[in-house]
């Protein structure tokens, strides 16, 4: 009995201290992280993204804001508002040079060091962030301050971030450019990730410094959220496009002035006065030569000039000469995402060029008509005779009654005739031959 008693007692206390063991608290799940997509040229439209990504990251409590970047450079302006946010950020920014082949050039160099943390993916590159004066027109002095306010900026950024200052000072002055690999060895990044996930696991546990203090990053196995690009955007960042704005300035040019040459159309009118508008707006974030803007103003004049002085085709040569050359003078700027493209200016200055010469063509043969209407246009014109034609009678020709005056010898009634002269509302009229048409 006392043996069962004690099993009893024993058993209960077990099943009461079982009460209060502690179960393990579920695993807290990672905080989010939103993720935009940059790519192309380094615009205001650029800035524009940037600053609404970082304002969605922070309002819908992301932990960190990862910008997939693949450009060639960009804007001074731009790329240095973009930089000013990311180091006031108060979340954690993370660039990922990517995908595959992509290059952080020019202005991304600034903007990947810029970041909180920076990766690359495989087979990618990071460099040559020398700067080049707005249209090509600076002097030597000022393109040396730009120079040096350029190198004292980034070499900033890179001692604020614990980067390669040196190496990124080269990249201004030497426009040098490395691997992922070497950026990695040269500590200019943090990092090659193979993708997302694979960044977000190789940098969880990091503590960087936000404008808000210390964060630790807890990315392992975190949602990534996409921050998807919105139509005006998307449509504003095809509009700044140097090609896309100056099939936009053509396309007004040409509206308008058909529109003034024929009042009343309405259509060209409307399609010009918004293309300009809309050439005008991508104008504001372009390098624009203006000596090729007035280029081409000018080849427009020399070609409506053709329509109405009879040159033989000079002013219509030297139209096209001249817009063909503003054109390529259009947009100064060495770098490949803001130059003019062969295959753009081609086809645009030929259908221009070929489009006005086709109004004069059209022009030229209409003067070359017989007039169909007024006195000039009854010459020709077969009528029938109302009664006998005796030296003076009447005529129905194009459904009118007109008073004739026959030359030569009389003519019956209902006969054809053709008229030859026109004497005020008096038709001179001679027997036309057999088979002549009806009126």
């Amino acid at each position: 009995m006392s043996s069962r008693r004690v099993l009893m007692v024993a058993l209960a206390v077990v099943v009461f201290a079982s009460g209060f063991v502690v179960s393990p608290a579920p695993a807290r799940a990672a905080a989010p992280v939103d993720l935009i997509t940059l790519e192309g040229v380094i615009s205001p439209v650029t800035l524009r993204l940037v600053e609404t990504a970082l304002a969605r990251a922070r309002s819908d409590g992301a932990q960190a804001l990862i910008l997939q970047l693949d450009t060639p450079g960009g804007l001074e302006r731009s790329m240095r508002a973009i930089a000013q946010r990311m180091l006031n950020a108060e979340v954690p920014v993370i660039v990922y040079v990517a995908p595959t082949g992509a290059r952080a050039a020019s202005a991304g160099v600034f903007i990947t060091m810029a970041a909180h943390v920076a990766a690359m993916a495989p087979a990618t590159n990071i460099g040559a962030a020398h700067p080049v004066a707005l249209g090509g027109s600076a002097d030597k002095e000022s393109l040396k301050k730009i120079e040096n306010d350029a190198a004292a900026f980034i070499r900033t950024i890179a001692l604020e971030r614990g980067r390669n200052a040196d190496w990124a000072e080269k990249a201004v002055r030497q426009s040098v450019s490395i691997t992922e690999r070497e950026a990695v060895q040269l500590k200019v990044v943090d990092l090659v990730a193979e993708s997302v996930p694979d960044l977000l696991a190789r940098i969880d546990g990091r503590t960087v410094k936000t404008a808000r203090g210390p964060s630790t990053l807890a990315t392992r196995d975190a949602v990534v959220r996409p921050i998807e690009i919105g139509f005006r955007d998307r449509f504003l960042n095809v509009i700044t496009d140097p090609n896309v704005a100056y099939v936009l300035m053509m396309l007004g040019m040409l509206g308008l002035f058909f529109e003034l040459s024929n009042p009343g159309v309405i259509l060209p009118g409307v399609i010009g006065g918004i293309s300009l508008i809309l050439a005008f707006f991508a104008f504001q974030s372009l390098r624009i030569n203006y000596a090729g803007l007035l280029l081409i103003l000018f080849g427009i004049v020399l070609l409506v000039a053709e329509i109405k002085i009879v040159s033989h085709g000079v002013l219509a040569l030297g139209g096209i000469v001249a817009m063909a050359l503003g054109s390529l003078m259009l947009f100064d700027a060495p770098e490949i995402g803001f130059r003019l493209s062969w295959w753009v200016i081609a086809p645009t200055v030929g259908a221009t060029a070929g489009l006005f010469l086709f109004v004069v063509t059209v022009g030229l043969r209409a003067l070359g008509r017989r007039p169909m209407l007024g006195a000039s246009g009854m010459i020709g014109q077969t009528a029938i005779t109302r009664g006998p034609l005796d030296r003076e009678g009447q005529v129905s020709v194009q459904g009118e009654i007109w008073r004739a005056v026959a030359e030569g010898e009389p003519i019956a009634d209902g006969a054809p005739v053709r008229v030859i002269g026109v004497d005020g509302l008096t038709l001179k009229v001679v027997k036309a031959a057999e088979g002549g048409g009806t009126p």
